[in-house]
């Protein structure tokens, strides 16, 4: 009788294949224009949900930022270092390098459970296995570096490098450091570079899933850190000592010895434990499960206190994204006064204009064509200029000098000039009901002293 080995070796390949798939084709995606994620330095533009934002607009970053990081802390409460060992792509790339290219294409290692060991020898096949993997790491960069700067600009940049040495620089700074990385640093980026594990050991609680070793059944192999033996002493232990868990471990730990920062949680163990424990009939002595499940033998409890609180946290963060997101204007405008308080004129009937300067800056954040105007809520203040509506493309931007002015006696103050507030309303005119902003600024009015000296110069 034997017991079925378990597969998340497996299970990790097709969630490795998903990740990649959804990670390469993402960016590709675009409705009306827009992606679903794209942060572009270029343009000054955050796309998010298939809705564009300009950089003025990046209140939402600080709602993503809180959002991927209470992810990360809910994900490491509940599953420990499940990021590492699934979806990392130091892990992906690594069994892209180690166990596909090197082993299984080129056989450059004899055998996919034995990543302990390093075979000499082979110089032209490692070459070949590192020239295979430059050309990955640079399919790699570019799939990271779309999300920056999106594909259909990306391929025009590229065919015109000497007007885009940055990007050109950038694309194979990172292609070089993913061939230093996955060729030459390996598993001990994930040990010695990757602050994750540090941080990692304070999230921890007892029912956090982690790969642990049943002692209980096993038997002892470490006392603190020293090893015992090869295999427990005790009678009634089940582990037989064949080490396999250690040989196919890719950062080069004894998961017998207990939780340790270099576990990447990648179950590989618990696989060629299985699988050698099954021909005797018994279950796998590693498993993914809790400390305190394997102490009380009850099964793990995912929902508890700090793992909802997390939920409920994360799902207010993601709420106010959603809400904040919903805020967007599709036309944007900055106003700036002039220098100049105002100016005053004379008009041949003796009656007095008072003017006040600003600077607009109009921006389209609509992926189409827009015809743009504006009203002022004071009815006796009067627009000087512009007299014609302003058009902007698709993403355009202009600077235009707005002129108000009024006729009318707004204050009677001998002493003080006069600010008063007003409300600017500047809309699209052919959709003035979605596309509308008010901006409030203010129109100073002059002290009467000054109103008498402009008359009397006359």
């Amino acid at each position: 009788m034997s017991c079925s080995p378990t597969h998340y070796t497996k299970r990790r390949y097709i969630v490795y294949s998903i990740v990649t798939l959804i990670a390469l084709i993402t960016p590709f995606i675009r409705i009306n224009g827009n992606h679903l994620f794209l942060l572009s330095f270029d343009k000054k533009q955050l796309h998010l949900l298939f809705t564009s934002f300009d950089m003025q607009e990046l209140y939402l970053m600080p709602f993503l930022l809180i959002i991927l990081f209470l992810s990360i802390f809910f994900m490491t409460t509940l599953g420990g270092r499940v990021w590492c060992g699934w979806t990392c792509p130091q892990t992906i790339f690594r069994v892209i390098y180690r166990d596909l290219i090197s082993t299984k294409i080129l056989r450059i290692r004899k055998n996919i459970k034995d990543k302990q060991k390093e075979f000499d020898g082979n110089i032209i096949k490692k070459f070949i296995s590192v020239i295979i993997w430059i050309a990955l790491a640079f399919v790699a960069a570019s799939n990271f570096m779309w999300y920056f700067v999106p594909p259909e600009d990306f391929f025009a940049y590229l065919a015109n490098p000497a007007e885009h040495k940055l990007l050109v620089g950038i694309l194979i700074g990172i292609s070089a450091f993913l061939v230093f990385d996955v060729v030459y640093l390996a598993e001990n980026f994930c040990v010695y570079v990757c602050p994750y594990a540090r941080i990692q050991s304070v999230m921890f609680d007892n029912d956090t899933i982690q790969v642990i070793y049943d002692e209980n059944r096993g038997g002892k192999i470490y006392d603190g850190h020293m090893k015992l033996g090869k295999k427990p002493t005790a009678p009634d232990a089940e582990c037989i000592g064949c080490e396999a868990c250690v040989r196919v471990c890719p950062t080069h730990i004894d998961i017998r010895k207990g939780m340790q920062l270099e576990c990447i949680n990648c179950l590989e163990c618990s696989d060629a434990c299985s699988e050698v424990m099954g021909k005797l009939g018994k279950k796998s002595l590693i498993n993914w499960t809790s400390a305190k499940a394997v102490k009380t033998g009850n099964k793990v409890k995912y929902f508890r206190f700090r793992t909802i609180a997390y939920m409920v946290v994360l799902c207010v963060a993601i709420i106010a994204l959603g809400v904040m997101m919903t805020k967007k204007e599709h036309m944007l405008l900055n106003i700036n006064r002039a220098t100049q308080l105002y100016s005053i004129q004379v008009l041949d009937d003796n009656s007095l204009k008072v003017q006040n300067a600003y600077t607009f800056l109009i921006q389209n954040t609509d992926n189409t064509e827009h015809s743009y105007y504006f009203d002022v809520n004071e009815t006796k203040i009067a627009i000087d200029r512009p007299l014609k509506p302003i058009t902007l493309k698709a993403g355009g931007k202009k600077k235009i000098i707005v002129v108000l002015s009024t006729t009318h006696t707004l204050v009677n103050d001998t002493r003080h000039d006069t600010p008063i507030d007003i409300m600017i309303h500047a809309y699209a005119n052919d959709n003035k009901e979605l596309i509308s902003v008010d901006r409030k600024t203010i129109f100073v009015y002059p002290k009467q002293i000054e109103l008498e000296k402009a008359l009397n110069s006359k």
